[in-house]
């Protein structure tokens, strides 16, 4: 019995399942915060006080300014600003539409967060100050461009009907949102402190018991695919020839040297080992900094369809269910291959 018990936890998939509990867990407090803290910002009035700097970005685009809270929030969490957000578009504060703008919005806040945490203490150390500098500023400039495109989206797409206090409780707004008690989200508050904190937790317990199961399970199924992704390639007779044979193509479409083919490659798959490979190639001379962060950006276009479904379908199916979540997936993504586009044009 013990060697049994012993061989079933020495499994390969024993492991997998226990990184994705404890990745599960990780997004689950984020997320329970953000949703916490959403509650408690609309129930102590500190909406009001950070409306001050949020406005700039809700006035303009006929969002509320709670929402600008949550936009605000992703820049110390990613997933505490997508629950803040969640629970407006649950509770029928947002339409389907208002929340997809508001999701773009939030792309640029969420990469002011990965400068403080990824690119300054690890990439540009990797690829020295000058073209590090240069793809961490071009990257900046592509979120802020996707930023101010959900801005100008939401100037042209919203109105009343999509954040509608007034006539909460009316039913189904015309792109899927239900506002039917947004009312409740935006205007109604606790009479004592207790009580708001008290609706503030239970709004999160039940927040986090509809997720944790759809996460749990999504993000198990994907991890298990990738452990096993070698075993089921040789079973359909494919291998890892495709992402060079992409890397090949787009290399030669846009003129860059040969050897930016494996360096696309490998950041395809993981951007710390696709900036180990071009390193030495940018000292030596093999690139110069405009064709290293082309090459970069080429190798993060690829990367879209390792990280959409590695990542984003884990996360954003867990959050927002299949449906919703698919729109979000699609339309970040195919921003994110415009701007990226726009940003080689002037490169090269």
């Amino acid at each position: 019995m013990q060697s049994l018990v012993a061989a079933v936890l020495g499994h390969p998939a024993v492991a997998v399942l226990g990184d994705v509990a404890v990745r599960v867990l990780r997004i689950t407090f984020f997320l329970s915060f953000g949703v916490f803290l959403a509650e408690l910002a609309v129930a102590f009035g500190l909406v009001e006080k950070i409306a001050v700097v949020s406005r700039y970005l809700t006035s303009p685009t006929n969002l509320p300014d709670e929402v600008g809270t949550a936009i605000l929030t992703t820049t110390a969490s990613t997933t505490a600003g997508y629950g803040m957000l969640a629970d407006f578009r649950e509770s029928g504060a947002l339409s389907d539409r208002a929340t997809i703008i508001a999701v773009t919005i939030n792309t640029f806040f969420g990469f002011a967060q990965h400068i403080i945490t990824f690119y300054a203490p690890i990439l540009i150390p990797i690829l020295g100050f000058r073209v590090g500098v240069l793809y961490v500023a071009t990257r900046g400039l592509i979120a802020l461009a996707i930023t101010l495109t959900g801005i100008a989206a939401g100037a042209v797409l919203l109105d009343a009907s999509n954040v509608d206090r007034p006539t909460a409780g009316a039913g189904p707004t015309p792109d899927g949102g239900t506002a039917g008690d947004a009312a409740d989200v935006f205007d109604d508050r606790p009479e004592t402190r207790r009580a708001a904190v008290r609706a503030a937790f239970d709004a999160t317990t039940d927040k986090v018991r509809d997720i944790l199961p759809r996460l749990a399970a999504i993000y198990a199924v994907v991890s298990l695919l990738l452990a096993y992704s070698d075993e089921l390639l040789t079973l359909i007779g494919s291998n890892g020839a495709s992402v060079t044979t992409a890397a090949d193509g787009f290399a030669g479409l846009l003129g860059l040297p040969g050897a930016a083919i494996p360096v696309i490659a490998a950041y395809a798959l993981d951007t710390t080992s696709g900036a180990t490979v071009i390193a030495p190639l940018i000292r030596n001379g093999t690139f110069s900094a405009r064709t290293a962060v082309a090459t970069m950006l080429v190798g993060g276009i690829i990367s879209f369809a390792v990280s959409t479904f590695k990542r984003s379908i884990p996360f954003q199916y867990g959050i927002w269910g299949r449906e919703f979540g698919s729109k979000v997936i699609v339309v970040n993504t195919g921003l994110k291959i415009v701007w990226i586009a726009l940003a080689l044009v002037v490169l090269l």
